[in-house]
């Protein structure tokens, strides 16, 4: 526990939880201020997440990730009995930080956090370039190779001329399906 209470101001503290029960140490945190009438010391909870576009059984899907697994974010000022309720709380192994004392995270980095957790729709990430060689990775076409004749980066969408019975083909090709040669 924290020797002295120096720390008298708001901050956001990351804690160390079993990584996949983040959400469920939240939950119960989010409880425990409640009953045990800690709001006035401990602010906010986050698990920080981001929408990611993932290809499941050939389709597109839109999926939640957390960021930091194995870490939820408190907003708090740090004192005896809040640094007690959060430590206590079901599945929390500690705060990060030196020995008992927590650490604060930088105001910086919880504001690009919230930035991308607020990200509603994700963006593609299309890391190739017109002309460039591509190998394709999964979808009818695996094992193809090709070049790239045209990129939709709206709709994360290549053109690739494949070589099917001697001829360039174009097709079209989602730009997770593929991988730089």
């Amino acid at each position: 526990m924290p020797k002295q209470e120096i720390l008298q101001v708001k901050n956001w503290y990351a804690i160390h939880t079993y990584s996949g029960y983040e959400d469920a140490v939240a939950r119960n945190l989010k409880q425990r201020i409640e009953s045990l009438d800690m709001g006035d010391k401990i602010f906010d909870v986050l698990v920080p997440k981001e929408k990611k576009i993932k290809i499941k059984n050939g389709k597109r899907k839109i999926v939640e990730e957390k960021i930091y697994p194995g870490y939820v974010l408190v907003e708090m000022i740090v004192t005896d009995d809040s640094w007690y309720v959060v430590r206590n709380t079901p599945r929390v192994t500690g705060f990060i930080g030196s020995g008992t004392t927590p650490v604060p995270v930088s105001l910086q980095e919880i504001e690009i956090l919230k930035k991308r957790t607020g990200l509603e729709t994700p963006e593609y990430k299309i890391e190739f370039s017109v002309g460039g060689l591509v190998k394709v990775t999964d979808g009818p076409f695996k094992g193809f190779e090709g070049k790239i004749s045209e990129i939709d980066k709206e709709r994360g969408k290549l053109k690739v001329l494949v070589n099917i019975f001697g001829r360039d083909t174009p097709v079209e090709i989602d730009s997770l399906q593929v991988k730089k040669i």
